[in-house]
């Protein structure tokens, strides 16, 4: 699937970011904190816990729903989440740390071809035989450095995520960054979240 980088993701509010200079989880994970203790009032809404995913089941390493990510990369997250706040929105994190047998689940899903439950939801327009080909599943995976986010917003008047032109983990090319979208709340929406996080360090993912 999809370094500090955010990605951004698209319709719901999806972004996606990663760091620029981080120390790689692989080889030394003793920087790693929960997002919360850090942003106590970030919004946890890790989705590969859920059913609700490409894979339609809970991905492997997912035991509980925890965002995890270094210290380096929640600090960055923590600017952008106060400068977020102070215009009346949280951040709800999809995703963060992302242990390798769940990049390898990812993987053994995607060669199912013949199972395609979810293929309405998360890639209609892609063949399933072509996600790893299209780069929409790796083998390897900046999250597992524990230094990459995928992430939206929520208004804290309505309780509603901001409409970002493409729901998360959308796998297509209206998720992209550069795609344009078509009302302009939504081409209002996606660059301001994708800024901020360009803004604090982070460094955004060209597919996301």
């Amino acid at each position: 699937m999809k370094k500090a980088l955010f990605i951004l993701l698209a319709v719901v509010t999806p972004v996606a970011c990663t760091q620029k200079k981080v120390v790689d989880p692989i080889y030394d994970r003793s920087d790693f904190v929960e997002v919360t203790e850090v942003i106590p009032d970030v919004i946890p809404g890790i989705r590969y816990y859920s059913t609700y995913n490409f894979v339609s089941e809970r991905i492997d390493g997912y035991n509980r729903p925890l965002a995890l990510m270094t210290r380096q990369a929640a600090d960055s997250l923590k600017a952008v989440s106060d400068e977020q706040k102070a215009l009346g929105y949280r951040l709800k994190i999809w995703d963060t740390y992302r242990p390798q047998r769940a990049v390898n689940h990812f993987i053994r899903r995607a060669e199912d071809v013949q199972d395609t439950a979810m293929k309405a939801v998360f890639y209609p327009m892609v063949d399933k035989s072509r996600l790893a080909e299209q780069g929409y599943v790796y083998a390897r995976s900046s999250h597992s450095r524990g230094s990459t986010v995928d992430l939206t917003l929520i208004d804290v008047a309505t309780g509603k995520e901001p409409d970002m032109g493409s729901p998360f983990d959308r796998f297509g090319e209206e998720s992209h960054p550069d795609y344009p979208c078509p009302m302009d709340q939504q081409s209002e929406n996606r660059p301001a979240l994708h800024n901020a996080m360009l803004r604090h360090g982070l460094e955004g993912i060209d597919s996301e």
